[in-house]
């Protein structure tokens, strides 16, 4: 009941990219083919401990996409949240580029 105004508004927007402490990732989505769900794949380069030669590494994640938007090929950006389902923690923000589709 003490809070101005200006400390309301930001308490109500419900804005994705405002929310602070979820980390957000970008992605290529591998597979569409779940109701809802995306499977998508995130390259790094990780340096060997010992011999300093970096290799490819690579994670698979689940990713919650309500309308159904994205499709395989694309680059989405994900953001952290709650567990959806027992594999399911991360869901989509934006498609930042479309797959190109060959005929």
């Amino acid at each position: 009941m003490g809070r101005t105004m200006a400390a309301m508004d930001t308490v109500t927007t419900s804005d994705a990219t405002a929310r602070k402490g979820r980390r957000t990732k970008i992605a290529v989505v591998e597979s569409d083919r779940g109701d809802k769900t995306l499977r998508v794949r995130i390259d790094r380069l990780a340096k060997h401990a010992k011999y300093g030669k970096y290799q490819r590494r690579r994670s698979v994640l689940h990713v919650h996409d309500e309308k159904n938007e994205a499709k395989a090929g694309d680059v989405v950006e994900i953001m952290e949240c709650r567990p959806i389902s027992k594999t399911k923690s991360w869901r989509l923000l934006r498609v930042v580029r479309k797959a190109i589709q060959v005929s």
